[in-house]
């Protein structure tokens, strides 16, 4: 009797594992710590990984002035003239409001 009982037990496990299986994996999948949380965490990754990308090309922008700052005196004139408004002697600026 014990060894058909552990021969039932055998054969009906695989079943058991695999109604399991098809009852929990949907439950654990759309609980509100399975799928939606894993869909809202993958959306936020992709923002934050676009936000990087585009402080990255500012990093580099900025490096790109630095160094022409260093050494290049056209790109000095240019800030000078562009945002503290220095001119030569003699020139004569024209402003236009918009």
């Amino acid at each position: 009797m014990s060894s058909t009982l552990n021969n039932t037990i055998a054969w009906m496990l695989p079943f058991l594992l695999l109604g399991t299986a098809v009852v929990g994996v949907p439950m654990l999948m759309f609980d509100s710590k399975g799928l939606p949380r894993y869909q809202a965490l993958s959306s936020e990754l992709h923002r934050v990984e676009n936000v990087n990308d585009k402080l990255e090309r500012d990093v580099q922008r900025l490096e790109h002035q630095v160094k022409a700052l260093k050494t290049d005196r056209s790109a000095i004139e240019a800030i000078a003239r562009d945002e503290l408004g220095m001119i030569y002697e003699g020139e004569i600026v024209f402003q236009f409001n918009r």
